[in-house]
């Protein structure tokens, strides 16, 4: 539905851009896409042909969950294990052209706040504000850390640090929709602030441009 406004949030993993954009989406009452669950689910559900894996996906994201043919998997797609296999996924253009009107279909009244990697330069090329939320690798996984820790999981701090960096490289450096921001976006270190002050500088954004 091309009238429905677009907020695309953009950054590498562990950046916040998730809790920003659903927290964003609540306060507008609009819908929200994760894209990078999307990768997720193929990765999740595994086979010899993710394309056509992402091609036949029954995905629901609804009160901060994700749900597979009905099916509560959100925990499941947050292991380091789903999210390592993504990144390699989201670098086949095939994956990534069998994604793209699924989530192009997420667009619909009174509007979308979708985040990812290629939201802005790629998906919602036309979005009404476009935001790379970054923060220090330090930063990353450190919160990466409280997740899988507050969660019960084992963690490693150091390992975790350098997975984020070997993803962030691969992100960056593939040949299909690298991970950039956008010429337009406007760029925001969430390293040293708060979740609440990240969501209030973006609201405030867009309320300016609309």
């Amino acid at each position: 539905m091309k009238s429905a406004p677009v907020i695309a949030i953009d950054g590498p993993s562990a950046s916040g851009k998730g809790t920003v954009a659903s927290r964003v989406a609540a306060r507008l009452g609009f819908h929200y896409l994760e894209s990078g669950a999307l990768y997720r689910l193929v990765a999740l559900a595994g086979g010899d042909r993710p394309e056509q894996t992402a091609a036949g996906l029954d995905v629901e994201f609804r009160d901060q969950k994700v749900f597979l043919n009905k099916q509560d998997v959100t925990d499941s797609l947050r292991s380091e294990a789903i999210g390592v296999r993504a990144s390699e996924i989201a670098g086949l253009a095939a994956v990534r052209a069998a994604l793209l009107g699924r989530q192009r279909a997420f667009r619909q009244r009174p509007g979308l706040v979708a985040d990812g990697r290629d939201m802005g330069t790629v998906v919602f090329p036309d979005a009404a504000l476009k935001v790379f939320l970054t923060a220090s690798a330090a930063a990353r996984a450190q919160r990466r850390y409280k997740q899988l820790i507050d969660k019960g999981n084992h963690a490693n701090l150091a390992a975790l640090s350098r997975d984020l960096e070997e993803r962030d490289q691969r992100d960056a450096a593939r040949e299909v929709a690298p991970l950039k921001p956008a010429a337009d976006a406007a760029s925001v270190d969430s390293s040293d602030l708060t979740v609440d002050e990240v969501v209030d500088r973006v609201l405030k954004m867009y309320r300016e441009r609309m």
